[in-house]
C-alpha cells in the first residue's frame, strides 16, 4: 500500500468513528417532545375565559410549545359553583395530567387536597399564604406555586377610587360571597376603609345566583349609594347579570377586573397578563423545575379602567384626577364591543 493510500484508509476509519459516535446524538435530538396534559380548574366555561385562555396559549407558544403536539389543555369549569371543584380536581388527577392550574382560593384548595405529586400553578388567589394554599411566597413548599392576585390588600384603594368618583356616597354596599373562605377578610378591608372615610358599610351576602337580584333590592331598601363587588366563582360566572343589575338600579359599582365588561370602574390585576406569565411557570416545571423552588409571584402593577359611557348614563362626572390615573378609558355600553382610549407617554388620550 502506498503512503497516500494508507493515509486515505486512516482518514476513512476516523470518519466512520466520528459517525458512530455522533449518530446517537442526532437521533436523540430528533425525538419528538413528549405531550404534556394541562388540567385547568376554572370558575367559568371556556367561552367566558377566552381572553385568559388565549393569553396562556400565547405564552406557551412564545416558549416553543405547540398545542396538540407538545401540550393539550383539559379544561374543567365549576360553572359558578365552588362545591364542584373537589370532584373536578379528582377527575383531572385520575386522568394523570402533568400539571394542574387553579384559579381562585376554592379551586386551589381543591387541587391541594387532590394531589401532593402533580405540580399545581395557582392564578388569582388573593391571599395564598393566609388561606393555607402555600407555606410562604418565597418558599411555597410541596407541589404548588404560581401567581397571587393580591386581592385583599387593594380593597381600601378600590374604596378610595370609588369615593373619588361618587363623592356624595354615604352608604357603601359590598356584594360578597361570604361562603368563600377568602372573602370575609376582603369584606373586613372594605368595612375598615369605608368607616375611615365616614361611609357606612352594608354587607350584601350572596351565596348563589338566586341571591343576586334580592341583594340589589336590599341595596335599594338600605339606600346604598355605591357598590363594591367582590370577585369569586359566583360573581365571575354571573358578571354580566351583576353589571346589568347595577345599571338597572343606577348604582355606581367598583369591580375587581375589566372582565366585568361594561362596568363603571375597575381596579385590579390584568388577568390575561397573569395567565401569560403562568405559561412561564409551566415551561419551567416541564423543564424540570420543582414548584417548591419557584416563588409565588405578586403583582407589581394594577390597572384602573373607567367606562365613560356608563358614567354618563349614571349622570357622573369623572374628575380629572381619575382621568389622569386611568390606564384605560372605554366608551362603550355593556352590550357593545370595547373601543378604548389609552394614555400616551405624555398623558394625552389616544385612540386604539
Amino acid at each position: 500500500m502506498t503512503r497516500v493510500a494508507a493515509r486515505m484508509a486512516k482518514l476513512g476509519s476516523l470518519a466512520l468513528l466520528v459517525v458512530s459516535i455522533t449518530a446517537p446524538v442526532f437521533s436523540h435530538a430528533a425525538e419528538p417532545e413528549r405531550l404534556r396534559r394541562i388540567g385547568m380548574l376554572e370558575r367559568t366555561p371556556a367561552t367566558q375565559s377566552s381572553a385568559n385562555l388565549e393569553a396562556f396559549r400565547q405564552g406557551l407558544r412564545e416558549l416553543g410549545w405547540v398545542e396538540g403536539q407538545t401540550f393539550v389543555i383539559e379544561y374543567r369549569s365549576a360553572d359558578g359553583h365552588d362545591e364542584r371543584f373537589p370532584a373536578l380536581a379528582a377527575e383531572l388527577v385520575a386522568m394523570k395530567v402533568d400539571l394542574l392550574m387553579a384559579r381562585g382560593t376554592p379551586a386551589a384548595l381543591a387541587a391541594k387536597r387532590a394531589t401532593t405529586t402533580i405540580p399545581v400553578i395557582i392564578t388569582g388567589v388573593g391571599d395564598p399564604v393566609g388561606q393555607g394554599v402555600v407555606a410562604s411566597l418565597a418558599r411555597p413548599g410541596l407541589n404548588i406555586t404560581g401567581l397571587s392576585a393580591a386581592v385583599t390588600e387593594i380593597y381600601p384603594k378600590r374604596v378610595q377610587l370609588l369615593q373619588e368618583l361618587v363623592p356624595r356616597a354615604a352608604r357603601l354596599g359590598g356584594l360578597f360571597n361570604m361562603a368563600n373562605p377568602a372573602l370575609p377578610a376582603q369584606w373586613s378591608e372594605v368595612e375598615r376603609a369605608a368607616r375611615s372615610r365616614g361611609i357606612e358599610p352594608h354587607l350584601l351576602d350572596v351565596r348563589k345566583a338566586e341571591d343576586l337580584e334580592p341583594a340589589f333590592e336590599a341595596a335599594n331598601r338600605q339606600r346604598v349609594d355605591a357598590l363594591v363587588v367582590g370577585i369569586d366563582t359566583l360573581t365571575q360566572a354571573n358578571r354580566q347579570l351583576i353589571v346589568e343589575l347595577a345599571a338597572r338600579r343606577r348604582l355606581p359599582a367598583m369591580y375587581a377586573s375589566t372582565e366585568f365588561a361594561g362596568g363603571l370602574i375597575s381596579y385590579g390585576v390584568n388577568y390575561p397578563e397573569m395567565y401569560r406569565r403562568a405559561a412561564a411557570y409551566a415551561h419551567k416545571i416541564f423543564r424540570g423545575a420543582r414548584p417548591a423552588d419557584l416563588p409565588v409571584e405578586e403583582p407589581t402593577t394594577f390597572e384602573l379602567a373607567i367606562n365613560l359611557k356608563t358614567a354618563q348614563a349614571l349622570g357622573l362626572t369623572v374628575p380629572r384626577s381619575l382621568l389622569l390615573q386611568a390606564d384605560t378609558l372605554s366608551e362603550y355600553p355593556s352590550a357593545g364591543p370595547p373601543s378604548s382610549l389609552k394614555k400616551s407617554r405624555t398623558g394625552d388620550l389616544q385612540g386604539p
